[in-house]
């Protein structure tokens, strides 16, 4: 077994309302007064306040513009090309920044000896694991891998890797850096998925220290992990390449599907760890939306609050993909160190991507 001995988070530069970003939506998709009224109703009751974004587009005037265009229709509109751009000249510098701090007090550079880079809206070679050991001259000997376009779910992939090298090398420092540009992929088209997409997601970046579980740190020890697919949902979370940026399928069905499935995953994965509802105390679940989080507390009858830290993360962040699971964590991380009275925790995690594919982790804290 391994434990997260440290979690950082950062955002980039620009902190979006996120009435300010219906604003931007609005004028690009609505063709009259009833799709702007419907447009203004879903961001509403979306549940996110703000989101975080490396672009400051969104709460500009069209004649302030850096990224986009500044004629009202947006074109030339960026290409693959140019989101590339920005991704590169910015993914680096917030994910040493996130590292630095997550190693902060606990180990230096020179300690690293594993690198995990998880990114599904970002691609280069040399890429953004080699960028990080370029520019904080991290041992050239390291052993590196990168978890590329896995979706939400990825954290908990990565996370799953750096267990299985803790607990076959007893000197492991593991770095796991989750690095989002999400609103990169902006997509003007007028589509349920375009419109969906650009409700929901931000951007984001997170880093996990993991270390064998014997070491003296205090953490978080991952004990079991337990996945599934739901092929059925296959066409309803997607996410591909094209010459215009990534284009993201998420229909409406996906809360549904998690809601109908999901009680049969939490069961399947309990079975596994030989532990009962009851003995779950913390619930780290990835927001990947309002209706996904009400979707999960019905399938499995949880009590009012126990969501309330993704909850939180969804209303200050939005969807950031990958790293959203690792800030609600952090929070419940945090919770921990600060009530030594606690005598046990259990925490439930999941999160889910494009298959339909649902991640699961149980943890303890010690």
């Amino acid at each position: 077994m391994s434990k997260i001995v440290s979690i950082a988070t950062d955002v980039p530069p620009y902190k979006h309302d996120q009435n300010n970003i219906c604003s931007f939506a609005d004028n690009i998709y609505s063709q009259d007064e009833t799709e702007s009224r419907k447009l203004k109703f879903l961001y509403r009751h979306s549940g996110i306040q703000t989101r975080y974004s490396v672009i400051p587009d969104y709460s500009l005037q069209p004649e302030e513009r850096q990224f986009y265009s500044k004629s009202e229709d947006l074109e030339p509109f960026p290409d693959l090309e140019k989101r590339m751009k920005w991704f590169m000249d910015n993914a680096a510098m917030l994910s040493i920044k996130t590292i630095q701090k997550c190693i902060a007090g606990k180990i230096s550079k020179d300690e690293v000896t594993h690198l995990i880079t998880v990114s599904c809206t970002g691609m280069s070679a040399p890429g953004l694991d080699l960028e990080i050991m370029e520019a904080m001259d991290l041992p050239r000997h390291i052993f590196r891998t990168s978890v590329n376009f896995m979706g939400c779910y990825a954290a908990i992939h990565a996370l799953r890797l750096a267990d299985a090298i803790c607990s076959s090398q007893e000197k492991a420092n593991v770095l796991i850096v989750c690095t989002e540009f999400c609103t990169l992929h902006f997509q003007k088209e007028n589509s349920i998925d375009n419109i969906t997409a650009t409700l929901l997601f931000a951007d984001g970046c997170a880093a996990v220290l993991m270390q064998q579980k014997e070491t003296a740190l205090k953490g978080i020890t991952l004990k079991n992990f337990f996945s599934d697919v739901a092929f059925k949902g296959k066409h309803d979370m997607a996410w591909r390449l094209s010459s215009k940026g990534f284009l993201m399928t998420l229909s409406g069905y996906v809360p549904e599907l998690v809601e109908k499935d999901f009680d049969a995953l939490f069961t399947k994965a309990l079975v596994n760890a030989s532990l009962s509802k009851a003995d779950i105390t913390h619930w780290c679940m990835h927001p990947g939306g309002k209706k996904i989080l009400e979707a999960i507390e019905k399938s499995i009858s949880l009590p009012a609050c126990s969501l309330r830290y993704s909850y939180e993360v969804l209303s200050n962040y939005g969807n950031m993909s990958s790293p959203t699971i690792l800030f609600v964590l952090q929070k419940i991380f945090e919770e921990l160190m600060n009530n030594p009275q606690q005598d046990h925790a259990n925490i439930f995690g999941a999160a889910f991507g494009p298959g339909l594919t649902m991640e699961t982790f149980i943890a303890s804290y010690d």
